[in-house]
């Protein structure tokens, strides 16, 4: 907030002269987040050159079929190989009816993708020595309560990694209900625990959107404002935001439907837990995105950060089996901090999927070859999510 006062001009220098030192550190950051992100512009063309091992005309084929199914409306996929972007398309229409094509800068909802921004931030953080990845998570976010005071023994980690003791989606059905999420983490701490914190996992929103509040008291700023000014800007993520009236203000963005192409009613209950679910973006800067964790962007997020946050803390057996179309391909399935990792025929693979009413979203890749895929849809289906691992 700006206050207009009178001064003398002795006084108005003085101040003037204090003002430009107490900006200068501030300033500095954001000159050299520019530098970054003026550097990471190379990664936003689109590169034939780099293309190896897929077939584009048949893989574009094969979405144009896919958007005949009757449950699709609007998809946008990106493709990576080498590190270097090499295809970027939209298919469909941003409302069923309308016309108005998908394109590459039509932006969509990210939904659960939007956890491992979460766990990059956190671990960002730490790394800054802001947090401490293994102590309490009392001790950053004291308005989450669990169980037995287990918040005390809980760690940040365990936070990031769903391992806090809960029953599935803890409370889930209240927010939806219209409940204040704040008012929600502290009425954790009525329920019990289904084990000890860090013996087992259970898949949160509630709980884990107590990391937008540890990002806050680290750094002083919203939780939107902090991973853009350290993330989203540097990485080059132009179209990314982390709210309703921002995905609305874009001149192309994705409605939501249901089945039959039905248009549903938007509704913003996951933007109040915007660690867990409250992510927008266009399909280049969900790709960029990919880029930057396949370790392409160290200015931004050096080896060892990716290393941390993409590390198996635990075993998901059941992500196995909801997969299990692919059973034979994938052997086993593990969480990270907001991500999720795969044996799948050989190859360890990093990513996420997500899903808000009327949207999906999907994000895997192979950071050894440094290729992958991701894909947005405005749809109840999970038809893309299928193919991609086909």
């Amino acid at each position: 907030m700006q206050r207009a006062h009178k001064y003398g001009l002795g006084a108005f220098v003085l101040l003037m002269g204090a003002s430009l030192l107490a900006m200068r550190p501030e300033t500095a950051q954001q000159d050299e987040a520019q530098k970054v992100a003026q550097a990471n512009l190379k990664f936003a063309a689109v590169s034939t050159a780099a293309r190896r091992d897929v077939d584009y005309a048949l893989l574009d084929q094969r979405l144009q079929q896919l958007m005949t199914k009757p449950a699709m409306v609007g998809l946008a996929v990106g493709v990576v190989e080498n590190g270097r972007i090499t295809f970027l398309r939209g298919y469909g229409e941003t409302l069923e009816g309308s016309g108005q094509p998908v394109t590459p800068e039509t932006v969509f909802r990210w939904a659960s993708i939007s956890k491992g921004v979460a766990g990059t931030m956190v671990t960002k953080l730490a790394q800054q020595g802001k947090v401490q990845l293994d102590a309490p998570v009392v001790n950053y976010a004291p308005g989450l309560k669990l169980p037995a005071q287990a918040e005390y023994s809980a760690t940040v980690g365990h936070l990031l990694s769903h391992r806090v003791g809960l029953y599935r989606n803890a409370y889930d059905n209240k927010l939806e209900e219209g409940m204040d999420p704040h008012i929600l983490r502290q009425s954790l701490g009525q329920l019990n625990l289904t084990c000890a914190p860090g013996t087992c996992w259970s898949y949160q929103n509630i709980a884990f959107d107590a990391s937008s509040d540890i990002v806050a008291d680290a750094t002083g700023q919203t939780y939107e404002q902090a991973v853009k000014q350290h993330l989203f800007n540097p990485i080059g993520m132009t179209s990314a935001s982390m709210s309703l009236p921002a995905l609305t203000a874009n001149r192309s963005w994705a409605r939501p439907h249901g089945t039959g192409g039905r248009e549903l009613r938007l509704v913003d209950t996951y933007y109040k837990v915007p660690a867990a679910g409250g992510v927008n973006s266009n399909i280049k800067d969900l790709t960029l995105w990919m880029v930057a964790q396949m370790g392409e962007m160290p200015a931004v997020l050096d080896p060892q950060l990716l290393k941390i946050i993409h590390a198996p803390y635990v075993k998901t057996p059941g992500e196995r089996m909801r997969l299990r179309k692919f059973l034979e391909r994938i052997k086993t399935a593990w969480y990270g901090y907001g991500w999720r990792s795969y044996n799948y025929a050989g190859h360890r693979v990093i990513g996420h999927r997500g899903g808000i009413n009327g949207y999906r979203a999907l994000i895997m890749f192979d950071p050894q070859k440094k290729s992958g895929v991701v894909a947005l849809w405005n749809s109840n289906t999970n038809q893309p999510g299928d193919w991609s691992l086909k």
